[in-house]
């Protein structure tokens, strides 16, 4: 009886450990975790996208929300826009520099060091926070103590309440420090550095974040996706982008008006829409009054009798003016001097090229209205019908290699010569042409 019983409970005991044992798996299963990818420049619709993930990992329960940056940096708005929302939010946010070999330069590294947990992947680089302009005698730092003093303490607050290096945090922008991943480590700028994004899930898993204790292990890799109009509206914020589908709004609207009938100018005006969209409506004033000026005086040219100082007053204009609508000012373009020269050169040299293509045009057009009408020389000319025309009935001819709808009063047979008289609308009024002395008369 004692067997019996000892049987028993060994039994119970085995199924006990065997239901502990699965609603544990089961319930490491369960744990999922989110992955939002922010690579290019941070702009305008960045924000939305964070705000958008955050919402997402909130409702559907996510153990935690990891950032991925891959970025020269953005719009310091946005960026304080997102350090924000990070803050708010009770879904632990891990900032990773990822993948090996990629850069979080300016607001990226503000972005990183507000995270709740600061990862980096192996030779990555982080830095170059120093706000700077772009001028054409090259780049200068911004001296304005009223930022500088503003994006230090903001730096430096964000790295004590996260317990990291405040003086590292401070020479981001002050003197432009760049450190690598594994120095970054040293200093305390960040927590770990990892290959890959399960490799650091193992990493991070049991720390407490935000009042709870991280099961991310064995968690599910969940990549966050846009929604259409978040992704459509990420596409066309890209500052080269959204410079592009202006300017070419600008060239489509001026030969729309000087060529109506073929759809460019709606065209033109839609791009010109989406690109403003695009921008935020946030657009250098002074490069859109030269880039119309230079629409006014480049329709003046199409309109003029020749090609002359309109044109190329109207070229100068609209290259001058997409140069300085590229946003590379501070703080819309928080990123180090080289890649706002990047972006400069990106939009500068299309709008150089349209602009070369429009003289051609022009030149073009100039060439047409320095000869003679072309149905002019027709007249008195000769050709060839290739088929039947006369007794009432239209034919074509051919002339130079071109077919033209003919009519005539004799009967002229296929084969035949003719000689052109006139043009009636679309049609040549031609006669058969017995000799080529009479072609003469």
């Amino acid at each position: 009886m004692r067997y019996k019983c000892r049987s028993y409970l060994s039994t119970f005991l085995f199924f006990i450990l065997l239901l502990s044992l699965l609603t544990g798996l089961a319930f490491a299963a369960e744990q999922k975790v989110l992955v939002l990818e922010i690579s290019g420049s941070i702009t305008p619709v960045s924000d939305d996208i964070v705000a958008d993930a955050i919402a997402f990992a909130e409702n559907d329960n996510y153990e935690a929300l990891v950032i991925t940056l891959n970025t020269p940096g953005g719009g310091l708005d946005e960026t304080l826009n997102i350090i924000e929302q990070i803050a708010a939010t009770d879904v632990p946010v891990i900032g990773y520099v990822y993948p090996e070999g990629t850069k979080a330069w300016s607001a990226g590294t503000l972005i990183l060091i507000s995270t709740d947990i600061a990862a980096m992947a192996p030779y990555t680089i982080i830095g170059s926070a120093q706000p700077v302009t772009v001028t054409p005698s090259g780049s200068e730092p911004v001296e304005d103590t009223k930022i500088i003093n503003a994006l230090v303490k903001r730096a430096t607050e964000n790295a004590k309440k996260y317990d990291r290096n405040q003086t590292a945090a401070e020479e981001f922008i002050t003197k432009n420090l760049n450190l690598d991943a594994d120095t970054a480590l040293e200093y305390n700028i960040i927590e770990y550095v990892s290959p890959s994004i399960t490799d650091l899930m193992s990493q991070v898993d049991g720390q407490e974040v935000k009042g709870r204790v991280l099961s991310t292990e064995n968690a599910e890799i969940t990549y966050y996706e846009p929604s259409l109009r978040l992704a459509f509206m990420n596409i066309i914020s890209n500052p080269i982008v959204s410079s592009l589908l202006l300017l070419l709004g600008v060239y489509a609207v001026i030969l729309g008006i000087s060529n109506p009938g073929f759809g460019a100018e709606l065209f033109g005006i839609v791009a010109i829409a989406l690109g403003l969209i695009g921008t935020g409506f946030d657009v250098n004033i002074g490069a859109l009054f030269l880039i119309i000026v230079g629409v006014i005086l480049l329709v003046l040219e199409f309109q003029a009798p020749g090609f002359g100082v309109f044109g190329i007053a109207g070229l100068i204009c609209i290259i001058a003016g997409s140069v300085l609508l590229a946003p590379t000012d501070f703080p819309r373009n928080y990123t180090p001097a080289e890649f706002q020269r990047t972006l400069i050169i990106s939009v500068s040299a299309p709008t150089i090229i349209l602009g070369l293509f429009l003289v051609f045009v022009i030149y073009k057009i100039f060439e047409v209205r320095r000869k003679r009408p072309l149905f002019g020389e027709l007249v008195g000319d000769s050709g060839q019908a290739i088929e039947s025309i006369g007794n009432g009935q239209e034919g074509y001819i051919l002339h130079r290699g071109q077919h033209w709808k003919a009519r005539s009063s004799d009967l002229i047979d296929k084969g035949d010569k003719v000689k052109i008289l006139e043009k009636d609308g679309v049609v040549l009024v031609v006669k058969k042409l017995k000799d080529e002395q009479e072609l003469e008369r």
